[in-house]
């Protein structure tokens, strides 16, 4: 990733400095179960991967459960509400209705816990289009850091690197 931002190092400063705000204010495991599904949405091997790995290890969840079907993976309420938005965003922003929002309200959500879900999904999309636009694969040595089960479902656009 660092080699894509090579000539644009303010670039990837930005991205990082406003990565770190939006995760600043967020649970680590609700930012990663709305990045996972923001990811997963927009096909970026890269960021399912990277995401997914901090999910499994970091947060201790069933990452193949939840990425093959959520519903049946022991999630709450309030992560399936959130891995929709993050859905949602990256569909289609503009279908978003308040109907939405308040579901995450009645789930105890406040409206600037609803924004920090959907910041960490519209910021996934711009490092995921960023990297695919520009043909990075994810690196190689994620390959021995996941099962086959879990490849096969977390490499769903660029496949990863040789070497």
């Amino acid at each position: 990733m660092e080699r894509a931002f090579e000539k644009h190092p303010e670039a990837l400063a930005a991205w990082v400095q406003l990565n770190t705000a939006i995760k600043a204010r967020m649970d680590l495991r609700r930012y990663e179960l709305a990045t996972v599904a923001a990811a997963q949405r927009l096909r970026s091997s890269y960021c399912s991967l990277a995401h997914g790995k901090v999910l499994r290890d970091d947060c201790g969840e069933p990452l193949a459960d939840i990425i093959r079907d959520r519903s049946t993976a022991g999630l709450d309420a309030t992560d399936l509400a959130v891995m929709d938005l993050a859905e949602k965003t990256v569909d289609d922003a503009t279908a978003i209705d308040d109907a939405d929002r308040q579901r995450l309200r009645d789930l105890g959500l406040s409206d600037d816990e609803i924004m920090d879900v959907v910041l960490a999904a519209t910021a996934r999309c711009f490092l995921s289009k960023t990297l695919d636009a520009l043909g990075v694969l994810p690196d190689a040595f994620l390959r021995d850091d996941f099962t086959p089960d879990e490849l096969e479902l977390l490499v769903v656009g660029r496949p990863i690197a040789a070497s």
